[in-house]
């Protein structure tokens, strides 16, 4: 793995020679977030070496490197899921590459389905924990401690300072978010009804298919999270839901450009 990362970071060293202060992973239906940015270089997933491709529609499928205000930043326009075949290994590859790139502070954004009743489809949720229920966990096997410990604390997968500091910007941007837990499976079904009884029975507010494998590599290289989830759906177990995907991507850029605003001023702010 040391090695597969060193060559791809040599790769986009290469071709850019761009140090990043952050990474951004874009999720479903949020890839406008690249009309913020002031793009300097734009490497598509299959130029680079060792890099999976996005098969799922919504995610485009390239490495953006640029500026927010003072702030220099490379988002993945489209992330990579454990059920579309890949490896937890190759999903959480890019991380692994943008912390060798050299960010220090990762934002990670997804769409989900809300089971707290508080919650309505459109909402902005700020993660301040997860629940991993995923089948595979991304540092199983021997672990490289040139990346990171063994054993990882994650009692704060997600940074209580950046959760803090999106809030100011949120209230200055008149910009309601709710606080919660993320639980993350495997999918790619959507939840029965009584998967949706069992995601709030364990204390989770929200659930989806990404994210969890991401932050935990990223805590293993002592990166700062935030992870902004958009509520696409809600899931209830008592009331039969016809969502499909079409509709999460519909609800997802419907909240948009509020997500947008919000991580564009959190990252020109910090």
């Amino acid at each position: 793995m040391w090695h597969k990362v060193q060559q791809t970071v040599n790769y986009i060293t290469n071709k850019t020679s761009f140090n990043p202060e952050y990474g951004v992973i874009l999720g479903s239906g949020l890839g406008g977030f690249a009309d913020d940015i002031t793009i300097q270089f734009t490497l598509p997933y299959n130029e680079i070496p060792n890099f999976p491709i996005s098969t799922v529609e919504g995610h485009k499928g390239a490495l953006l490197f640029g500026t927010i205000g003072t702030k220099k930043v490379v988002a993945m326009q489209g992330r990579f899921h454990y059920y579309e075949g890949y490896t937890m290994q190759e999903v959480t590859f890019p991380v692994r590459v943008m912390k060798q790139l050299g960010i220090e502070k990762l934002i990670v954004s997804n769409a989900s389905g809300g089971v707290n009743p508080l919650y309505k489809v459109g909402d902005i949720v700020l993660l301040h924990d997860h629940i991993n229920m995923m089948p595979e966990h991304p540092l199983r096997g021997k672990n490289d401690t040139r990346f990171g410990p063994r054993f990882v604390n994650m009692s704060e997968p997600y940074n209580r300072k950046m959760i803090q500091q999106a809030k100011k910007v949120a209230q200055l941007l008149s910009i309601q978010v709710k606080d919660g837990v993320y639980l993350g499976l495997q999918g790619p079904t959507f939840e029965t009804l009584s998967e949706y009884r069992m995601v709030k029975i364990l204390g989770a507010d929200c659930v989806g298919m990404s994210t969890v494998p991401e932050v935990i590599v990223a805590r293993h290289m002592e990166l700062d999270c935030l992870g902004v989830s958009v509520i696409t759906d809600m899931g209830s177990e008592d009331t039969i839901d016809t969502i499909n995907h079409d509709e999460v991507l519909q609800a997802a850029q419907k909240a948009e450009p509020k997500v947008r605003k919000l991580i564009k001023e959190f990252i020109a702010t910090s």
